[in-house]
């Protein structure tokens, strides 16, 4: 969400992974127990107790969730699906799939596991505070002990809610999909219930707003935006996924495309290509041989009143493996390295030969294409 992840360790060969938000909400809650819960609890102790369980039930709580999301890595990896690895952010945990499972019975499975994990968590901190309790261990003990049990079981009721792309909405999406036979149907449809639920607590939470102060609704309405941006999104990676299927860059790039020679001035350039064409990006090629590329950017970085004496060779950016793509690359591969490295253009290569350039326009034509041709078709009974 904020940045790149930060990667702490490696676990059942899974990279486990930290986003900067999951650091605000962890000292967030560190803060809120140790001024809040704990003191309550713990009234007679002394102010660095409560900072110590604090911590001590926050460092409870990311193993809790780490082990949730592995619980996810562990039962996909059984059934074949690829995971990339399992990041904490701002509201929880995500085991990152980079394959979607192909089959219902799977995504029952998959999703159903994290769950269960932490019920079980729950009864192994209640029971553990039960035999805190019974060899007289210090108070602190058992307070932690049963706020880990409450928390678990906590997030356990909370995944079970079948607001998409929670572990009870990916359950309730695979029955959907089971019934209908259409994955993209039944994620719309998950998504639909999933808004209801989001819009329900942010209402609630606007009504604890009003009557007992922005502290009682911050959550639910945080929790409801959320649910409702993520929502969102997941469907739209769905419907990605399930138009751009089978397609690779070859299927997506302009072939015809305008190029530059190397000896060409930046004056000649703009006037003869960039404006004559109506493009903001050029292959520069010299007898047949892809030399780079030259774009508006960069040719905004030189003076006007040097484009008559500058060439393109003198500018141009080398081919390179960021730049580039092979035509036989799949689509979704695209998506990823669009996404990933920010870049909105990319030179199409095969063997050092300029096959094409393939753009996020190019890209955006195709899905709104792919979406009205889906749009025309019959739906699932």
């Amino acid at each position: 969400m904020w940045g790149r992840p930060i990667r702490i360790t490696r676990l059942a060969g899974f990279d486990i992974k930290i986003d900067a938000s999951w650091l605000l909400i962890a000292g967030l809650i560190t803060w809120s127990l140790s001024t809040g819960y704990f003191p309550q609890i713990l009234p007679d102790a002394q102010n660095a107790v409560h900072v110590t369980a604090a911590i001590i039930a926050m460092v409870g709580l990311f193993l809790s969730l780490i082990l949730h999301e592995l619980a996810h890595s562990v039962m996909a990896r059984l059934h074949g699906l690829n995971i990339a690895g399992i990041t904490l952010f701002l509201f929880g945990g995500v085991a990152e799939l980079e394959t979607e499972p192909d089959d219902p019975t799977v995504e029952i499975r998959v999703a159903i596991v994290g769950p269960i994990t932490s019920l079980a968590l729950a009864g192994v901190f209640w029971l553990s505070m039960a035999l805190a309790a019974t060899l007289a261990l210090a108070p602190v003990v058992t307070a932690v002990l049963a706020y880990l049990a409450i928390i678990n079981l906590v997030l356990a009721l909370f995944n079970l809610v079948p607001a998409f792309p929670l572990d009870g909405g990916r359950v309730f999406r695979a029955v959907i999909w089971r019934r209908c036979g259409d994955l993209l149907v039944a994620t719309r449809r998950a998504t639909d219930v999933s808004a209801y639920f989001a819009w329900g607590l942010i209402v609630l939470g606007l009504v604890a707003a009003f009557n007992a102060g922005l502290g009682a609704g911050l959550w639910p309405i945080l929790v409801g935006l959320f649910l409702l941006a993520i929502g969102k999104a997941s469907y739209r990676q769905a419907e990605m996924k399930q138009l751009f299927s089978g397609r690779c860059v070859a299927d997506l790039m302009t072939r015809n495309v305008t190029t530059l020679r190397p000896d060409q001035t930046l004056a000649d350039a703009v006037n003869h290509v960039f404006l004559a064409a109506g493009v903001s990006f050029a292959p520069v090629v010299a007898h047949d041989v892809l030399l780079g590329y030259v774009d508006l950017h960069t040719i905004r970085r030189i003076d006007r009143d040097h484009w008559a004496t500058t060439i393109v060779e003198d500018v141009a950016e080398s081919i390179s493996a960021d730049n580039s793509v092979a035509p036989n690359l799949s689509a979704q591969k695209l998506l990823e390295k669009i996404s990933q490295s920010g870049r909105r253009k990319f030179l199409v290569v095969e063997a050092g030969v300029l096959r094409g350039v393939v753009t996020l326009s190019d890209v955006s034509k195709h899905l709104d294409i792919s979406r009205q041709i889906a749009s025309s078709l019959p739906g699932p009974a």
